[in-house]
């Protein structure tokens, strides 16, 4: 798998992906491929899309969400490089918290899943819980109680998520109960009302976009 001079080798690949960069999501086309990374380049025919664009956008994070369908590859990656060629916009990626040979049902999902560890408050049986984010999406969340809470799906409660300044009402999707884990329970979350209309920082990466 390695070179003569140790880097990752590179496959040279024609497929197609998207990236989240400026709360905008960016199709993209891969160059070439390597156990470490992807050269990716941005397609779009906005004049405001360019080198400039890109290296303000960088100045607040290099880290950026990357969705590559046919691969079944999604997550995080850092922007280690950019540059233009023949007027194209290149950026090579470094992964940093991907999933490789995710579910197979990836593509039937309504939204991407963005894994963010963050805490948040929900509402259950007249008292409020802390709990710890798994992933987020613009449809919902998993989250995590370090206690055992017992609640029926279907249930409808309030919470709150400072992170994304998320809050309103919620629906319980399902729950799971996790053995021999002195009582932590997993439970999966689906947006039911918020306060605000639009979640900023969470790619919708929706299964639509690929057809």
């Amino acid at each position: 798998m390695y070179s003569k001079h140790g880097r990752p080798r590179r496959t040279d690949l024609v497929s197609f992906g998207f990236i989240y960069l400026g709360n905008e999501e960016h199709k993209i086309t891969i160059k070439n491929i390597s156990i470490t990374g992807v050269l990716v380049q941005i397609n779009s025919d906005r004049e405001d899309i360019d080198i400039k664009y890109i290296f303000n956008q960088l100045l607040d994070s290099t880290i950026l969400d990357l969705y590559l369908p046919e691969m079944r590859l999604a997550g995080e990656a850092e922007v280690v490089r950019a540059d233009m060629e023949d007027g194209n916009i290149l950026l090579a990626l470094e992964y940093k918290n991907i999933a490789f040979d995710i579910d197979q049902n990836l593509n039937r999902r309504k939204a991407y899943r963005k894994y963010m560890v963050d805490l948040g408050k929900i509402l259950f049986n007249g008292e409020w819980y802390f709990f710890t984010t798994v992933n987020v999406s613009v449809k919902g969340l998993m989250i995590y109680l370090s206690q055992e809470i017992y609640v029926e799906a279907g249930t409808i409660t309030r919470f709150e998520f400072k992170q994304l300044e998320l809050e309103g009402q919620i629906k319980v999707i399902w729950v799971d109960h996790i053995s021999n884990s002195n009582g932590r329970t997993l439970i999966g979350l689906q947006y039911v009302h918020l306060e605000k209309s639009d979640i900023t920082g969470i790619p919708s990466f929706s299964s639509q976009q690929t057809e």
